[in-house]
């Protein structure tokens, strides 16, 4: 059953295939530290280093500038501006080109076309973004995942073709094929819904409540990016080394993707990011420390690993944002630029700050320490491992709460299949029931699927069940037991830090999943429900 449902997800279409070649051209250019399709006669350290300061810091700025839009012009974030962001990407490759053959201007040119194309991809990105958080969850996470997987095998396949065209393919073919992918799905987008009609200023709590939740795992996965910084600076330093690093960490997230998807196809996943981190962040500044002492293969070897999981993180954190902006109606351009921007920006740290030091460094300033000073690590290394301790150690970690937690429901039954006739629920009966309590204070934190969170009362017992064959998000099954109990509208809103017209959407959504109309049938279902007929 896994099997077939991994497959299905992993069948090609316009949105997953669309994505997937965008990651694939990003790994041929703006990301790994080098061009590993461009002559490496090219691919100087000076202009190498221009494209990627500027890449990096332009790419940030976009996200930082698109969040700050979208909260003082709202409307633009309805439109899908893909000429707007198609034009600097191609821009940026012309540049690239030029400084193919003029090699006294190539440093100039390299770095004006980092800046262009940090601008484009960031605008690509913000644009898949939009369109997988519009989607239905399962939808739009598996397309999201999905491609991940195909820009790995669309990299790869990128070696099939001679060098000496590459160059040129990319902004005439590869470029247009990706936007169109783009524009084509957009055609398809519901931009009724709560996250496109918001105004973020309307909502000035609800925002500060979502920014107040996200800001601790946009640091704990910044903290990641900050070490791929420093692994991309000395990437820089020997291009072939950089090609294969790119190849062996494009390699692991292809495993990475696949194995996601096998595990998500059977069960529902909870993934706390801020666990995550405190769990791995000792392990990783472990791996820093030897660094020194290990060779150039082990560092080939953890510059690979850390961009593998560099690559799962990003993939992870695009799948928070949508979650947060369907389940708050944030529009998903704020929190994506807000998210992306903590996270890229410490990244462009890492990056300007270990190439800071290998100028150093062959300055001789300093004296006999490696391009990655030992004490810089070591300052890391002990300040991480304090913060561990401080938070805990791996008993706290292990024995968090469900927040900042990514939900990804099971592949296994789509919302609202009645399923096979011997696990087919009973049909509900009227009865009598009993007028539920109205919630006073904001509700339980959803019911896990093993152990920990205690129910409210057999109600709340049976809508985790209800949830479990149908297919509710937790925050569809937090306002349903919500709506049954009587809570109004406004009074839900005010619970979740939501806006009424997201309370609504979300109870469209209920009631088409469960085929009801009205409250009282929603409360009949729950009562009565019997998963398995008994």
């Amino acid at each position: 059953m896994n099997l077939r449902t991994v497959m299905a997800l992993l069948r090609p279409n316009v949105a997953s295939l669309g994505y997937g070649l965008f990651l694939a051209i990003n790994a041929a250019s703006v990301w790994g530290g080098v061009f590993p399709f461009l002559p490496l006669a090219f691919q100087t350290s000076d202009a190498m280093l221009w494209f990627f300061a500027a890449e990096s810091l332009a790419f940030t700025a976009t996200f930082l500038a698109s969040a700050a839009g979208t909260w003082f012009f709202p409307a633009e974030t309805r439109r899908f501006m893909v000429k707007a962001v198609a034009v600097p990407y191609m821009a940026g490759w012309c540049l690239l080109i030029g400084a193919l053959y003029l090699r006294g201007a190539a440093v100039g040119l390299a770095g004006a076309g980092g800046a262009l194309l940090g601008v484009g991809s960031a605008g690509f990105y913000m644009l898949w973004q939009r369109l997988f958080a519009s989607q239905d969850a399962r939808e739009g996470m598996g397309n999201l995942i999905a491609g991940t997987a195909w820009a790995a095998v669309l990299y790869f396949a990128l070696y099939l073709i001679p060098v000496a065209v590459t160059a040129y393919l990319i902004p005439c073919v590869f470029l247009p094929l990706f936007g169109l992918a783009v524009v084509l799905k957009s055609r398809t987008i519901d931009l009724n819904q709560p996250m496109f009609e918001d105004v973020p200023r309307e909502h000035g709590r609800t925002y500060r409540h979502v920014l107040s939740t996200v800001w601790r795992p946009a640091l704990a996965l910044g903290t990641l990016g900050f070490c791929t910084g420093v692994m991309r600076s000395l990437a820089i330093g020997d291009p072939s080394v950089g090609t294969f690093v790119n190849a062996l960490s494009m390699g692991a997230m292809l495993v990475a993707a696949v194995a996601l998807l096998a595990v998500w196809a059977g069960k529902n996943l909870r993934i706390n990011v801020a666990t995550s981190y405190r769990v791995f962040f000792p392990v990783v500044t472990t791996a820093f420390v030897l660094l020194p002492f290990l060779g150039p293969g082990y560092g080939e070897g953890l510059a690979a690993g850390l961009y593998a999981v560099w690559s799962v993180a990003i993939m992870l954190m695009m799948v928070q944002c949508a979650q947060v902006s369907r389940d708050g109606g944030i529009n998903p351009v704020f929190i994506y630029g807000v998210f992306g921007g903590i996270m890229y920006g410490l990244h462009d740290v890492g990056f300007l700050g270990g190439s800071l030091l290998e100028g150093l460094a062959a300055t001789g300033m300093l004296g006999s320490l490696p391009p990655v000073a030992l004490v810089t690590v070591a300052a890391v290394y002990l300040l991480g491992l304090m913060y561990f301790i401080g938070q805990g150690g791996f008993r706290r970690a292990l024995a968090d709460s469900a927040v900042n937690e990514i939900e990804l429901l099971a592949l296994k039954r789509k919302a609202g299949e009645a399923g096979s006739a011997e696990h087919a629920p009973t049909a509900p009966t009227p009865q009598a029931t009993a007028p539920l309590q109205q919630s006073e204070a904001a509700p339980l934190p959803p019911s896990r699927d093993t152990g920990g969170t205690p129910y409210r009362d057999r109600f709340s017992k049976q809508m985790a069940a209800v949830r479990e064959f149908f297919g509710l998000s937790a925050r569809e099954a937090e306002v349903a037991e919500l709506i049954a109990r009587g809570n109004t509208v406004a009074h839900i809103a005010e619970l979740l830090f939501v806006s009424e017209n997201t309370v609504r959407t979300h109870s469209k959504r209920i009631y088409t999943k469960l085929d009801i109309h009205k409250r009282q049938e929603l409360i009949e279902l729950v009562e009565s429900f019997e998963p398995d007929g008994r």
